[in-house]
């Protein structure tokens, strides 16, 4: 099933019950089944009242990010994460609901062949642009038709420097030709135009703070300014633990 309008109505307005649940995350994950007229889709909820507290990401705000880097990927044209969407009706409460991807979950960015590796340069710069500190090597998925997908966002936007990623296969190389456009454009639409409406730069606000948006278009600036994907951080660790 495809990120169509028709697969976010679903999961925005879709009656959801519980099929299972994750038991290898910190935060409480579950199979969800989401039904809406006659069609039904299984999808992944994760209730912001699970949410295990962190000293440094705001109390229940990981769905809203997981929300909102869903929004990023779409604004670039990308189209690199499920279709989610935040439910404040879940059977848990509020949460994030995002597509579930059917994958290999044996095929991951250690087990990739040299040719997924090399279709990986718009996922390394999704997460610089987002500032992504948890990119494990399970969270890039194959699906059965050969898209890559990448998930469990909850953890970005923060206004500090947080990115930890496995991914640093492109240090020093020009961020392609084809992203910086995009980039470009995503900028140009995220800055507030002179009395005009942003529905893009309001769509993020419902879930990321003004201080977490500005800095995500200073990234993206930042970025462009580079030209190159940078190296990591020498006085921070630069990726997660543990790392799949």
């Amino acid at each position: 099933m495809d990120t169509s309008t028709d697969v976010l109505t679903i999961l925005a307005q879709g009656s959801l019950s519980l099929k299972g649940e994750f038991l290898w995350g910190s935060n409480y994950t579950f199979l969800a089944l989401a039904t809406y007229a006659d069609r039904s889709l299984i999808a992944v909820y994760k209730p912001s009242r699970g949410e295990r507290p962190l000293w440094d990401f705001p109390t229940a705000s990981l769905a809203r990010r997981e929300t909102a880097a869903y929004l990023v990927s779409q604004g670039l044209g990308w189209d690199l994460v499920p279709a989610t969407v935040y439910r404040e009706n879940g059977p848990l409460g509020a949460g994030s609901l995002q597509l579930y991807i059917e994958h290999d979950p044996e095929y991951h960015y250690f087990t990739f062949d040299e040719a997924d590796r090399q279709r990986l340069r718009p996922t390394a710069l999704f997460d610089l642009l987002i500032n992504n500190a948890d990119r494990k090597g399970s969270h890039v998925l194959k699906d059965e038709a050969g898209k890559l997908w990448l998930i469990d966002h909850g953890l970005c936007f923060h206004v500090e420097d947080k990115l930890r990623t496995v991914i640093w296969d492109f240090i020093g190389e020009p961020i392609p030709a084809e992203l910086c456009d995009s980039l470009t454009r995503y900028v140009q639409n995220l800055k507030e135009p002179e009395g005009g409406h942003n529905s893009m730069k309001e769509g993020l606000l419902k879930y990321l703070s003004k201080a977490e948006v500005r800095a995500l278009t200073r990234r993206a600036e930042g970025l462009l300014q580079l030209g190159v994907f940078p190296a990591p951080d020498p006085n921070r660790r630069p990726s997660p633990w543990p790392q799949i």
